[in-house]
């Protein structure tokens, strides 16, 4: 059995880290926001309204259904192109005519009350304009991940959110997820002595089914699997050592169903290189015909690993020293609650646009680094 006897008990740990930012620093005007002007937010008991856009499979199976369980905020409001889709959200969720909205009077949100927190759960390359067009409406934010198409769409809209005095976070649900937890705890606290190699994986299969999928078009998607599933290996790397690498390596792979991948990757695989000499070896495919995700790691003294370690449900985990037994929770409620009560009290959230805006410059650096055939590319943050 896997126990918490890490140098530091797990309350203290949770307590000093916050867990969410994996160790790493907050720039200073991030730490500074709440002496900013900046949207507030009553301190009660009431809970914050959440408006989500896009009513996609993921708004429509895992965040509507989760905020039908939250205790920090609720649903109050859909943005949506459908007029289907506003007429069966209506109905199941009860929503008054004033709170359901279309991408084109989306603005007049600004001016509704019941309306908190904007959450965008669209195509990745409709998440800048509509976090902007947010914080303009001074609507707290959520995105969803990845942040944007490239680090300088994600600059904008940290920037955006600044401006307008409205807090900013990433959809980073394995921030509060038990199994992922225990990992920060394992590599962070040096729980079986310093961390030596890490190995993250997050495969998929959109092969055998339709060509017409907006992740499929570098346009809308920004590309392959490196930003929809490696994304997850990126950070997982990263809240595992509690800081962010210094350099990456990465190729493309073959191409074996070129009808799907024409405009995106169809796997790559890269190493992000820490200081001290730490190596994460991660891939990503969207034609694993296995569809596997895991997380592991070595340290002087034993290991860990998360098999699967990204979905949404049936995690399971083991170490040198036997099962890891957490249960296995409902993570967007998980997410959404403490999101919602970092907005309510104007604190920083765990996962704030700084780290999205990170995590961008990484997969920029892989992709720069996979078309240059795998040549070293350091980063600057």
């Amino acid at each position: 059995m896997d126990k918490n006897n890490n140098k530091n008990p797990r309350r203290n740990f949770i307590k000093n880290t916050g867990l969410g930012m994996g160790g790493v620093i907050l720039a200073p005007s991030l730490l500074s926001f709440t002496e900013q002007e900046s949207v507030n937010i009553a301190r009660d008991n009431k809970k914050l309204g959440i408006a989500l856009v896009g009513l996609g499979r993921y708004s429509t199976n895992q965040l509507a259904p989760a905020l039908e369980k939250t205790k920090n905020c609720r649903l109050s409001g859909i943005v949506t192109g459908s007029p289907s889709k506003e007429k069966a959200w209506k109905k199941k969720y009860k929503l008054p005519d004033s709170n359901i909205y279309n991408y084109e009077n989306f603005d007049e949100i600004a001016g509704n009350e019941d309306i908190d927190i904007v959450y965008v759960v669209l195509p990745i390359s409709m998440h800048k304009e509509f976090t902007i067009r947010a914080a303009k409406a001074k609507k707290h934010v959520i995105c969803e991940k990845p942040m944007a198409l490239n680090a300088e769409e994600a600059q904008q809209m940290v920037k955006a959110c600044k401006d307008n005095g409205v807090l900013l976070a990433i959809g980073y649900r394995l921030h509060f997820e038990p199994f992922n937890q225990r990992v920060m705890e394992l590599g962070q606290q040096e729980v079986f002595g310093k961390v030596k190699s890490i190995k993250a994986v997050d495969n998929s299969n959109m092969t055998g089914g339709s060509l017409d999928l907006w992740r499929l078009d570098k346009e809308r998607a920004g590309g392959g699997p490196l930003m929809d599933l490696g994304i997850y290996c990126v950070q997982a790397a990263i809240y595992t050592m509690g800081k962010p690498p210094v350099a990456v390596r990465a190729k493309f792979g073959e191409v074996t169903h070129p009808a799907y991948f024409r405009d995106v990757e169809q796997s790559i695989t890269w190493e992000m290189e820490f200081d001290e000499g730490v190596v994460a070896n991660c891939e990503a495919s969207y034609a694993d015909e296995e569809e596997k995700n895991s997380l592991s790691g070595k340290a002087e003294d034993g290991w860990w690993k998360l098999e699967p370690a990204y979905s949404y449900e049936g995690k399971k985990g083991e170490t040198s020293n036997g099962k890891m037994e957490f249960p296995n929770i409902y993570e967007q409620v998980k997410q959404m609650d403490a999101q919602a009560e970092s907005f309510r009290n104007n604190q920083n959230p765990k996962t704030p646009g700084e780290m999205g805006l990170r995590d961008m410059k990484i997969l920029m650096a892989i992709y720069n680094s996979a078309k240059k055939e795998g040549t070293r590319v350091e980063i600057t943050y």
